[in-house]
């Protein structure tokens, strides 16, 4: 699971970037060895089991803080969104092969309107923020139209005339943006496209389709930088009525970095996605400092709730891509054999069972499998049991 990161120039993509990947707290390892500059560790929230069972939990990857676990993913930071992406302009080819890594993405915009479409600066309230993510959607959608298209009149007729189902052609053409038979009928239904007949699809058939198959796979979160700035909030606002299938975040990724940095040197108590902080070392802090911080709390916590950073992420992981949290451990023992208390927590899609995290932990368990226990119930359950949220689960298997 990979999420993208994507916006125009000077739009604060770089400070969501910073500010996602920043942990408050020291952590020896990271679960994903190679990072290129613009690929980092983020983390989701859950709330941690171990006060359930009356332990402080050691994680081997990410950290607990406050009773939250925060749980490593991958996030890539995808430069080169310009006008013209699809056809190779800027940076468009990397652009989107960077892009089609990734399983949903955030969109950072600046929401206050003080930055154009070629990133340049400009007064808050001069640019309308509602082009971007217009223009974010007509570059992918011609994107995978461009692919679609390629050879569309001899594959549709292959198609007819050889009777193949048209659903599983067009998947294994899409192959590469995790298209699936079952998304592609899905979408010609609801389109209602003759399935026997797509040489003679109506006009603007195919780009529907290409569009519907992109929202599919490449959900899409707004995150709405520098909403403190002028006209920020009225512009949320607005936008949140003219596009309503979308979900737009209010953010302040710079007041995030101004949080995370203060609570990694201590001078603050604060976990991502609080919405608030608490001084521990009042005398530790400048005058400047202070003030700062102060902003934050009344232009970006009190009328906001966060910084935004945390929820986009939470949503992305939980909300749209659906997938779940859960926990290897023994009914009669949590530790490891170095003695640490509950270290690993997995994220799982949705409708994941006994046997996928059996698989999950080690092929040998998976195909050894005997049968699952749920810690915190005791329950004995079969290879078929769906996984729950937060589960703790023991996985009994032969040799």
């Amino acid at each position: 699971m990979i999420i993208g990161l994507v916006g125009k120039p000077s739009v604060g993509k770089s400070t969501f970037f910073k500010a996602a990947t920043l942990a408050e707290v020291a952590i020896a390892a990271y679960p994903f060895t190679t990072l290129t500059p613009n690929e980092g560790v983020a983390f989701v929230k859950i709330d941690c089991v171990d006060k359930e069972f009356g332990k402080q939990c050691n994680p081997r990857f990410g950290f607990c803080l406050k009773g939250k676990r925060f749980v490593p993913v991958q996030l890539i930071d995808v430069p080169g969104l310009v006008p013209g992406a699809h056809e190779g302009k800027g940076l468009g080819n990397q652009f989107l092969e960077n892009l089609r890594q990734a399983d949903i993405l955030i969109h950072v915009i600046d929401i206050s309107g003080s930055a154009n479409e070629k990133g340049e600066i400009l007064s808050p309230g001069e640019y309308d923020p509602a082009n971007d993510v217009r223009f974010l959607e007509e570059e992918l959608d011609n994107w995978y139209y461009g692919v679609m298209m390629k050879g569309w009149e001899r594959f549709a007729k292959q198609v007819e005339v050889e009777k193949k189902k048209l659903g599983r052609e067009i998947a294994k053409q899409m192959n590469a943006f995790k298209v699936t038979e079952e998304l592609v009928e899905e979408a010609m239904e609801k389109l209602r496209l003759d399935v026997g007949d797509p040489s003679h699809w109506p006009e603007g058939s195919l780009f529907s389709l290409a569009s519907m198959l992109r929202q599919l796979t490449k959900p899409m979160i707004i995150a709405c930088n520098k909403v403190d700035v002028k006209t920020g909030k009225e512009n949320l606002i607005r936008l949140q009525k003219e596009f309503p299938h979308y979900l737009f975040i209010a953010c302040s990724a710079e007041s995030e970095v101004v949080l995370r940095s203060a609570a990694k040197n201590s001078l603050i108590e604060y976990a991502p996605g609080d919405t608030d902080f608490k001084i521990l070392h009042s005398e530790k802090l400048s005058e400047k400092q202070k003030a700062a911080l102060e902003f934050v709390r009344q232009n970006i916590l009190v009328p906001f709730g966060g910084t935004g950073v945390q929820e986009t992420l939470d949503k992305a992981v939980f909300d749209f891509l659906k997938y779940i949290a859960i926990f290897p451990g023994g009914v009669s023992k949590l530790e490891d054999r170095e003695g640490r208390v509950l270290p690993d927590c997995f994220l799982m899609p949705e409708k994941s069972t006994a046997l996928d995290f059996a698989y999950k932990l080690h092929t040998d368990l998976g195909d050894h499998f005997i049968r699952a226990i749920d810690v915190k119930t005791k329950r004995t359950v079969g290879r078929e049991h769906l996984l729950k949220h937060r589960d703790v689960i023991e996985i009994v298997s032969g040799k």
